[in-house]
């Protein structure tokens, strides 16, 4: 759920300065930059090498200079010595489904102090740029971003009237104007185009051929018009969500198709193209068909083509019942946020459940789960993503949640990890990240208890490395309290804009699953 676009800062009363945090990092200085760190006695982990006992890892400027077992890697004399007895080392961790539209405005903070040290941007966004500039500059602790073009939807579009100035979302009715729009957002410097779901497919087929000749991935959602394989064939590099996927996997999709193509929707209708498109959706998973279901994602995974369930998003979607209203992280967001997200769950989520469309969406949303574990059982590259801006889903700490939703649809912990960093590096081409080795990026999170024993244990963390700054337990205290102030300072309260009418990055479950 897009959150500056619904609810922006004007209309929330949001106003000041950014938060005043600490340091970025304590190595951000050019001296402490070329400092010498040995992390002496640690268990490496990662999705290449699995687990290693008793290692040395050195690390100068925003690289590791060696990594493995003591008696090959001595610690040198010169070096400031972390003790690594008792503790793992994981890569930094990759959330690749985000919107960079916090209200609050420590986004980026709370993403490196939760071990997340690269994010994905997924519709281009002025605050993500700005971010994104501050964290080069070495003014800002953050992430990296990868930024993507505006959201690419037909017309008309889920999105009109829901993004008046046109900052998130192009609509566009023929291939002309597809190709148009790829090129402008090429020009603009998106590192990705991102498609949506009204895309005709005549319109989706053209974004895909002018994304190839700009030599510019495409990914985002699956077109209502356009089948799953198709996108894949065509070079989609990654599908968002599971909500298209169930159609490919149908015993009944040519029925399912032709009922969904026939359906009508108006502009910024997401609550009506939501509602409408729930039954099928659900049908569509009923009629499942596993033999039919592993020929399509064999044929994705031969394609590279990746798949980012954000299973926390669906687990807010298919079961808002469930959502917890008090947690202790939310300390951490102003009352403003969390006024809103209660408002959200109270007025868009809840009303018109009945029992029977509870008990639907559980089914739901376990099928989601097992349909998880298919995809990565066909090879399909998996990776972690949360859709944030979504009610109740947090920076940095709903990608732990997504981890233990992987673990949960049957992962093993090692794989669930693979998820969050070496695929999204792979992803991304970057072949020296998402791994713990000679020469590799310095983004690195040291634990405090296995993850491997219990994927849990990766939000038990003691420090991490942001391209080599080290943001140690007493800075990520120090940052933790600055957030915890900050949310905590008093802002001008005002209402809920009543002309929200839908969630426009996946929809609001306003009724629940018709019969």
């Amino acid at each position: 759920m897009q959150r500056r676009t619904i609810l922006t800062s004007t209309a929330l009363g949001v106003a000041g300065a950014a938060l005043e945090l600490s340091s970025p990092a304590e190595a951000s200085s050019g001296a402490a930059a070329q400092r010498l760190i040995a992390i002496r006695g640690v268990t490496v982990i990662d999705a290449v090498g699995g687990s290693r006992r008793g290692c040395t890892v050195l690390i100068r400027g925003d690289r590791i200079l060696d990594a493995g077992p003591a008696p090959r890697v001595p610690v040198p004399h010169d070096a400031t010595v972390l003790d690594g007895t008792g503790k793992y080392l994981i890569p930094g961790l990759a959330d690749m489904h985000t919107h960079a539209v916090g209200i609050d405005d420590t986004d980026p903070e709370l993403y490196v102090v939760n071990g997340v040290t690269t994010t994905r941007q997924m519709s281009g966004s002025a605050q993500a740029s700005t971010w994104q500039r501050q964290i080069v500059a070495g003014t800002r602790l953050g992430p990296q971003w990868s930024i993507g073009s505006r959201i690419i939807d037909g017309a008309p579009s889920l999105w009109d009237g829901l993004d008046a100035d046109g900052s998130v979302h192009v609509s566009v009715a023929n291939p002309a104007q597809a190709r148009s729009a790829v090129q402008q957002e090429h020009a603009a410097g998106a590192a990705f185009i991102k498609t949506y779901t009204r895309l005709s497919r005549e319109s989706f087929l053209a974004v895909a051929d002018e994304s190839a000749k700009l030599g510019l991935p495409f990914l985002g959602h699956v077109p209502d018009f356009v089948a799953l394989t198709d996108a894949s064939d065509r070079g989609m590099r990654t599908v968002e969500h599971l909500f298209e996927v169930w159609y490919a996997t149908s015993s009944e999709e040519d029925r399912l198709r032709r009922a969904v193509t026939a359906v009508s929707i108006g502009p910024g209708d997401y609550n009506g193209w939501f509602t409408t498109m729930r039954p099928y959706e659900y049908a569509a998973a009923r009629s499942y068909d596993r033999r039919k279901a592993m020929r399509v994602f064999h044929r994705i995974a031969r394609n590279g083509t990746y798949f980012t369930p954000t299973l926390v998003l669906h687990e807010t979607n298919d079961m808002p019942e469930q959502i917890r209203r008090r947690d202790s992280r939310y300390r951490y967001f102003s009352a403003d946020m969390i006024g809103y997200w209660d408002w959200a769950l109270d007025n868009l989520y809840l009303p018109g459940r009945t029992p029977a469309d509870v008990t639907k969406s559980q089914e739901l949303f376990q099928r989601r789960l097992e349909l998880t574990a298919d995809l990565a059982e066909a090879g399909v590259p998996l990776m972690t993503g949360t859709d944030l801006g979504t009610t109740y889903l947090m920076p940095g700490f709903s990608l732990h949640d997504e981890l233990a939703l992987f673990v949960r649809a049957g992962l093993k912990p090692i794989d669930a990890l693979a998820a969050a960093t070496l695929n999204p590096a792979r992803y991304l081409g970057r072949y020296d990240q998402g791994v713990i080795t000679r020469g590799a990026f310095a983004d690195l999170v040291l634990l405090d208890a296995d993850p491997l024993h219990d994927i849990r244990n990766t939000t038990r963390i003691d420090s991490v490395f942001v391209r080599g700054s080290h943001i140690g337990p007493s800075q990520r205290r120090r940052t933790l309290a600055d957030i915890e102030a900050a949310a905590e300072r008093p802002k001008q309260a005002t209402a809920v804009p009543v002309a929200f009418r839908g969630c426009p990055c996946h929809g609001t479950v306003r009724s629940g699953i018709p019969a």
